[in-house]
């Protein structure tokens, strides 16, 4: 038999929370309309999230509005700041 606790863990060892990834879900639907056009998109655009990531940045801070996640910047999200995309969009147009 074994000596450690169920699925093999052992007792009294305390669980580490991992960093991100697991947040609270919204069971009040809160941000249901930042949800359901999020996935729209996605759906649309072929599962591409890259043609959707305005309204991935619109749900998050949403989620972030309402205590449903940790308050983070953008940038730390992978979302850089409007000024940078903006340049760096004229930038590719240039060429």
């Amino acid at each position: 038999m074994s000596a450690g606790g169920s699925f093999g863990g052992s007792r009294g060892a305390r669980p580490v929370p991992p960093e991100k990834g697991v947040f609270p879900l919204d069971h009040d639907h809160e941000c249901d309309v930042e949800k359901k056009e999020y996935l729209n998109c996605l759906k649309v655009a072929g599962h591409n999230s890259g043609k959707c990531r305005e309204f991935s940045k619109k749900y998050l801070q949403c989620r972030m509005e309402k205590n449903l996640m940790a308050k983070q910047e953008l940038s730390e999200l992978g979302f850089r700041k409007e000024q940078e995309t903006e340049n760096s969009e004229g930038k590719e147009n240039d060429k």
